[in-house]
C-alpha cells in the first residue's frame, strides 16, 4: 500500500508540475502576442522562411493561445480530466505554433517548444490506475 501512495504522489507531481507549466507557458505566450500585437518592429522576419506570416495576425494568435493554455493549467490544477487532455492537445498546438514562429525569435519559440513537451509528457504520466488512488 506504501508504494501505491508514493506512485500516487509522483502523479500528482507530474499534474502539478503540468498545469504549472501550462501557466507558465499561457503567460508566456500572452507576452509575446501582446509584443507582437503592439510592437510590430520588435519581431523580424528572415526572410527565406517559408511560413511567413503577417506579424499581428501571430500576436493575436499568440494571445489567444496563451489564454487558453493558462485556462487549461487552472483547469489542471484543479483536478479536472478534461483539463488534462486539453493540456495536451494546447501544447501541442503551442509546439506547433511555435515551431512557424521560429524565424521571428528562435530561442523563444525553442525555449516554449521544450516547455510544451514537458507538459505533454507530465499529463502523460497521470493514467487511469493513479486516477483510482487519488
Amino acid at each position: 500500500m506504501e508504494t501505491l501512495h508514493r506512485q500516487s504522489r509522483w502523479v500528482t507531481g507530474f499534474a502539478v508540475f503540468g498545469g504549472s507549466m501550462m501557466l507558465v507557458v499561457g503567460i508566456f505566450q500572452i507576452i509575446v502576442g501582446l509584443t507582437a500585437i503592439f510592437e510590430r518592429t520588435f519581431y523580424i522576419l528572415a526572410d527565406s522562411y517559408l511560413f511567413g506570416f503577417n506579424i499581428v495576425a501571430w500576436g493575436w494568435v499568440h494571445l489567444t493561445l496563451g489564454v487558453i493554455v493558462a485556462l487549461g493549467g487552472g483547469a489542471v490544477l484543479a483536478g479536472r480530466l478534461w483539463g488534462r487532455v486539453l493540456g495536451i492537445v494546447l501544447a501541442s498546438l503551442s509546439a506547433v505554433a511555435n515551431f512557424l514562429f521560429l524565424p521571428y525569435y528562435p530561442l523563444w519559440s525553442m525555449l516554449i517548444i521544450a516547455a510544451d513537451v514537458a507538459v505533454i509528457w507530465a499529463l502523460t504520466r497521470y493514467g487511469r490506475d493513479e486516477a483510482v488512488l487519488s
